[in-house]
């Protein structure tokens, strides 16, 4: 199943927008240490697909420390039906070298 690579800029500009739900897929000592305000915590360890909570007709882009965790989330929610087909390539990582803002724990 393809995953659509959106970049730090791409996912900065639909939060401005509001058109994007921003799906944290890191574990909760990750994000307790930095994270981005408007995005959603479901740890993929535990990652349950049903558990996104309803975009209201925004796209839904996962998000991990590097890029990989949030291709897995993709796929998983694309294997269990669901459009979610998008995720910020390189992470909070790549985030951070964009000059994006986040906090820190």
């Amino acid at each position: 199943m393809p995953v659509h690579d959106l970049t730090p800029d791409d996912v900065a500009h639909a939060l401005a927008e509001d058109r994007i739900l921003l799906v944290d897929v890191r574990e909760p000592h990750e994000v307790a240490m930095a994270r981005i305000p408007e995005a959603v915590n479901l740890p993929l360890s535990q990652f349950d697909p049903a558990a996104i909570p309803d975009p209201q007709g925004k796209m839904v882009v996962f998000l991990c420390a590097a890029g990989v965790r949030s291709i897995h989330a993709s796929e998983a929610a694309q294997a269990a039906g669901l459009p979610y087909d998008s995720h910020m390539a390189g992470g909070l990582k790549a985030w951070a070298m964009a000059g994006h803002g986040f906090e820190r724990g």
